[in-house]
């Protein structure tokens, strides 16, 4: 190994650059590097796979229409297949906020694989320079790349972390609610006393907005589906064959087992980034519905003397550093943090998005890294919130059934009997005397007693047997 301190010399078009001796990258990717030293962070996981993929389907369309001849499109499709899984990605060193196509970041990948193609062709017996604009970005530009990995990336990422984090939370709400459905709890509006449901029904509420949640997955996932590759500089091909984009499109799909087509129009495919910008707000509603949830369930457990204490929220953690035997709803309080940061995430990406000009989009990197951390965060947030919340869940019986009982909301069962101002009467008086409408009820002997209690039975009032 190379130390710190040694460098070799490499070139590109504005001349000479020290790099690292033991690089894979060259002079650009080092320009990159000394240019922005900004935030310290780089493209995730997904995005190098996406970038790596696409290069090798790039390379492989190359060697079938001629453009390369098979021996260096063979070398340049494995270099890029190890970028793909990740033997590499310690070589992308270049900060995600760079310049807004994105090209730092595709000049990256084409050093980095042009190096290491170039030691396969020479441990392969056929010694040659890999170049990496002439040969790994051939019938290409940054400006239809970029934005083709970050499709391909974030279609991966709904596909294998958040579309199975959301069917398993799916799964579990839907279990709950059969679960717990024999509870008949008070329900609330404006944070008020109102008539009784189930609990079973208040839970499959919950499972209908996940259900909604992956329908927004699904075309989040859709609004990706179309690429930019095949447009190069401006979106209308220059120096790429007509049939370089459908070839290698073709076989990014078969790879990642998702359809992916050209764009119908690459002016429109890299002079907005308007998929994306509606894929994030797909994913705005799904943190909306998670924060809901999980702001309801946080309440329902609140207590649990002194709040509603419905549920009883399994303890995870000691919840306070100086009050003993405290337990914190701190799950809900993650999901809540993380749709916050998901809604933020969107904010920028809109931002973003009208800051296409002409014929490019030039904050490529800022949406890229906002759309898959929000893919990220929602996914690992909705995993936490199945495993170590939701599937603890239970609930308090008889605080349920004692509140039901205590609430002047049982008048509106009487209400078609005997009126609404008689029942308004009655609430009243039960706010006054501190009594059970119930009880005054049987005082008053408004309704013979079987009525009474067929009126007042908490169960009937929820709609269901």
């Amino acid at each position: 190994m190379a130390r710190r301190d040694e460098t070799r010399i490499e070139r590109d078009s504005l001349g000479e650059m020290h790099v690292p001796a033991d690089a894979l990258w060259g002079a650009s990717t080092q320009r990159a590097v000394e240019n922005f030293p900004i935030s310290g962070e780089r493209f995730p996981r997904v995005f190098l796979r996406a970038l790596g993929l696409l290069k090798r389907a790039a390379a492989d369309a190359n060697a079938a229409l001629g453009v390369l001849e098979p021996a260096l499109a063979r070398a340049i499709a494995d270099a890029a297949r190890e970028v793909e899984t990740g033997s590499w990605d310690a070589q992308f060193p270049v900060d995600i906020f760079q310049t807004g196509s994105g090209t730092s970041t595709n000049m990256n990948a084409n050093e980095v694989i042009a190096a290491r193609a170039t030691q396969l062709m020479a441990e392969r017996g056929a010694a040659r320079r890999v170049h990496p604009n002439d040969h790994v970005n051939a019938s290409q530009s940054s400006n239809d790349v970029i934005p083709s990995a970050l499709h391909v990336a974030a279609r991966l990422a709904l596909a294998e972390d958040l579309e199975p984090a959301l069917a398993r939370l799916h799964a579990c709400l839907a279990a709950k609610a059969r679960e717990l459905d024999d509870v008949v709890k008070l329900g609330r509006t404006h944070l008020m006393d109102a008539t009784p449901l189930r609990l079973g029904q208040e839970l499959s509420g919950y499972a209908r907005q996940i259900e909604l949640g992956r329908g927004r997955v699904a075309r989040a996932g859709e609004a990706l589906a179309e690429l930019a590759l095949g447009g190069t500089a401006v979106g209308t091909g220059l120096n790429a064959p007509p049939s370089f984009a459908r070839l290698a499109i073709a076989a990014i799909s078969r790879e990642t087992g998702l359809e992916f087509r050209e764009a119908a129009n690459h002016f429109e495919a890299q002079g907005a980034r308007d998929g994306a910008v509606e894929a994030s707000g797909l994913l705005r509603s799904l943190a909306v519905s998670l924060a809901k949830i999980a702001g309801d369930v946080r309440l329902l457990a609140s207590g649990p003397r002194g709040g509603i204490g419905e549920l009883e929220l399994p303890a995870i953690q000691p919840g306070s550093s100086i009050m003993p035997g405290k337990v914190n709803p701190v799950i809900c309080e993650v999901v809540l943090q993380v749709s916050a940061q998901v809604i933020g995430n969107d904010a920028a990406i809109a931002v973003a998005g009208l800051q296409g000009q002409l014929e490019l989009n030039v904050f490529v990197p800022v949406i890229a890294r906002n759309l898959l951390a929000s893919i990220a965060l929602l996914a690992s947030a909705t995993r936490v919130f199945d495993e170590k919340c939701l599937a603890g869940l239970s609930a308090r019986r008889e605080r349920a059934e004692a509140l039901v009982e205590e609430s002047l909301a049982m008048v509106t069962a009487l209400v078609p009997a005997i009126g609404y101002d008689a029942a308004a009467e009655i609430a009243k008086e039960a706010w006054r005397t501190g009594k059970r409408v119930r009880e005054i009820c049987r005082e008053r002997a408004i309704l013979p007693a079987d009525e009474l209690e067929r009126l007042l039975d908490p169960r009937r009032q929820t709609g269901g047997a």
